[in-house]
């Protein structure tokens, strides 16, 4: 189905879709002057677009040392993930990262396009390191080195047990939580939060993506690279590969949905860890790749297409996410993610009781905690005056437009009968003013 088809489909998707494209450019036009800082932020928009509008969201004291912290990683993890790269070689880069980042003059030639990119010009994020306050940069420190050491070890042994599997989470993942914590809390924003609740924030993200990128994963070239617990996958095959074999279908979806399972058991600790965040632009940035998480557990449940290509949440849902605002939001969104996991529950499935235990168990949380009104859900049934605008534009500027909303909003009231929708637009956006807006 095309955009304008799924557009038709979801019309309530089209008004936050349009708040996310301003996002974007509004991000991309929000850079620093300086070259180091301006690199960083350049980086962050093209390696993740989504961080790059939450991050420059945040408080001017902790935007910067996140952004950072986000990009040392980055880095680590490029090393990582470069299959090309010799483990002899490799492995004593991922051990010594956390001093390259103060030595400006070092580079490693590594990762793909992007991240190639980033790798080759590794001096401007030093050099903004080095700018950081003091304390940021000992918790960096101290969170690259921690993580590299961990890479290194399982660079050199497989994951076999449910408990290498946390481990592994926890050196590439559930560290990332700790530092932030750290960071929020070195910021003066934050209360210091318990490091088993910073941690299961990692792991939830971390076995999600685990879980969605198997094909890409297992063919990865010139070898696969998988995380997947041969205690859990072991015993529904013999070789990992064997999933992505349509007749060992029925097989790759129990392994799949025990997995899923598995991941579920971190999303009250999630909860929360969100609910006791004060800031709300720290929240936002914490809450929407939880969300985002338990959205593509709910895609990925009982889905056969996680072993033939790409499942990902559509893009009108993310746009709504990204919306999110309270801990209201996250506990509604959490719950109607859940709600459409519950339903595709098989009860012949091996892990179906665990499962369904996990969901009641959000959807109690969720439901104890949700006092005040939300901002959005996912299902809501709104935006006929955005289907409108995309159907002029459409038929008249297939590729860009321009619109002065208060123009728009006396052609769509008159001709089609319409109420007044001029107060459901200004919610999203000032329609005064003119708005470039690439829809495809």
């Amino acid at each position: 189905m095309g955009m304008m088809g799924t557009l038709m489909k979801h019309p309530d998707e089209i008004p936050p879709l349009v708040k996310l494209k301003i996002a974007a450019m509004q991000a991309q036009r929000a850079i620093p002057k300086d070259p180091n800082l301006a690199f960083c932020y350049r980086m962050l928009t093209r390696v993740s677009r989504s961080f790059s509008i939450v991050i420059q969201q945040l408080r001017p004291e902790l935007r910067d040392a996140v952004c950072v912290f986000y990009l040392v990683l980055r880095g680590l993890d490029t090393v990582e993930d470069d299959m090309a790269i010799p483990i002899d070689i490799k492995v004593p880069i991922l051990k010594a990262f956390h001093k390259h980042i103060y030595d400006p003059s070092w580079k490693f030639a590594c990762g793909e396009k992007d991240y190639k990119e980033l790798m080759n010009k590794f001096e401007f994020v030093s050099n903004a390191f080095l700018n950081l306050d003091e304390g940021y940069q000992s918790v960096i420190d101290e969170m690259t080195e921690r993580m590299g050491k961990g890479m290194a070890k399982f660079i050199e042994s497989e994951v076999i047990t449910v408990e290498d599997y946390n481990e592994y989470c926890h050196y590439v993942a559930g560290i990332v939580g700790l530092g932030l914590s750290r960071l929020f809390h070195a910021s003066g924003l934050e209360d210091a939060q318990p490091d088993d609740l910073s941690n299961s924030m990692g792991l939830f993200l971390q076995k999600t993506n685990i879980i969605r990128d198997y094909l890409e994963d297992i063919n990865e070239i010139p070898a696969p690279r998988m995380f997947w617990p041969h205690e859990i996958w072991g015993k529904f095959g013999t070789k990992l590969e064997d999933f992505k074999h349509e007749d060992n279908s029925e097989n790759a979806v129990r392994c799949l949905n025990a997995l899923i399972t598995n991941a579920l058991s971190h999303a009250t600790d999630c909860l929360k860890y969100m609910e006791a965040i004060k800031d709300e632009s720290n929240l936002r940035f914490c809450a929407i790749p939880q969300i985002m998480a338990i959205g593509t557990l709910a895609e990925c449940y009982n889905n056969i297409n996680v072993f033939r290509g790409v499942v990902k949440i559509r893009r009108g849902v993310t746009a709504k996410i990204m919306q999110t605002r309270t801990m209201s939001d996250v506990y509604g969104t959490f719950f109607d993610f859940s709600k459409v996991l519950a339903e595709k529950i098989d009860d012949n499935d091996d892990s179906a009781s665990a499962t369904r235990k996990h969901i009641e168990d959000i959807q109690e949380y969720c439901e104890s905690h949700l006092l005040e009104p939300r901002t959005f859900t996912i299902d809501q049934e709104t935006g006929l005056d955005f289907l409108l605008v995309c159907l002029l534009h459409s038929t008249f500027v297939p590729n860009l437009m321009r619109i002065n909303f208060t123009v728009l909003l006396s052609l769509l009231e008159k001709p089609f009968g319409l109420l007044p929708v001029s107060k459901s637009l200004s919610r999203y956006l000032g329609h005064e003013e003119m708005y470039t807006v690439l829809v495809n």
